[in-house]
């Protein structure tokens, strides 16, 4: 089985514009998230729609293609990325661009749902929310909460918290029920990420603004891999300087 990783990177951002370029420790962004998606794959990609990050991944010699400035998600920009490569990979994954320490082994146990199980259509990351964080971390709506069935698979996934914990007050419920929360990273079967990209925003999807539900609510299953690394995720400029001292 074979796999590209492709990582989507656009300039334009509302909170962080060129975001892509920010500089951590005399690297870019995109070139710690590349380098670090290469220990996991052999065949790693940038996805961009701006001549600036297009010229920045050529400079650090990695593999770039540019897209449309219309697409509504990383999942669309991945898609067409995969199709002008002309990659004869079985399993897209899409690896995210503001994640510049990703951890190899979290592309890896995502990669493993395809060898496991080849007819993995769709698949994800998940990490058991930890109750230390406090129940502020577990009611954010910028972290997606997820609920799985017996075999790993998401049932659903919210920006409020679920499950309902019925009998307990709610700063109880970190104490009483086991909380996951949604990592990230995607990889698609490659003839799935086709058929989830034609599909129209769905009623779940624009409510709670999560386009996973969108493939959930046409019937798709979405397996789950398990992750304990933490992340540091690139958001407003005030997350790079926490990126930064992570160095130290």
């Amino acid at each position: 089985m074979k796999f590209i990783g492709i990582i989507p990177a656009r300039y334009a951002s509302s909170r962080f514009p060129g975001k892509p370029l920010a500089d951590i420790g005399g690297m870019t962004m995109i070139e710690r998230v590349y380098r670090q998606a290469s220990k996991a794959l052999d065949s790693v990609m940038v996805a961009t729609d701006d001549s600036r990050i297009y010229d920045e991944v050529k400079r650090f010699g990695g593999e770039v293609v540019m897209t449309s400035e219309a697409h509504r998600s990383g999942t669309d920009r991945c898609y067409e990325a995969y199709v002008k490569s002309g990659s004869d990979a079985d399993v897209v994954i899409n690896i995210q661009g503001d994640e510049p320490f990703i951890d190899p082994a979290q592309i890896e146990a995502v990669m493993q749902c395809f060898v496991d199980e080849p007819t993995t259509p769709i698949a994800t990351l998940v990490r058991r929310f930890d109750p230390a964080l406090g129940w502020n971390a577990l009611f954010n709506p910028n972290t997606p909460k997820v609920v799985l069935d017996n075999d790993g698979n998401a049932l659903y996934f919210s920006r409020s918290i679920i499950p309902y914990v019925r009998g307990h007050e709610w700063t109880e419920w970190i104490d009483s029920a086991v909380f996951h929360t949604h990592v990230g990273l995607y990889a698609y079967r490659a003839d799935v990420l086709g058929e989830i990209t034609s599909l129209p925003q769905s009623s779940l999807e624009l409510a709670e603004s999560l386009e996973q539900l969108r493939w959930l609510q046409n019937g798709y299953r979405i397996a789950t891999a398990l992750t304990t690394a933490p992340t540091i995720g690139i958001d407003p400029p005030a997350d790079l300087e926490r990126a930064i001292a992570s160095l130290a």
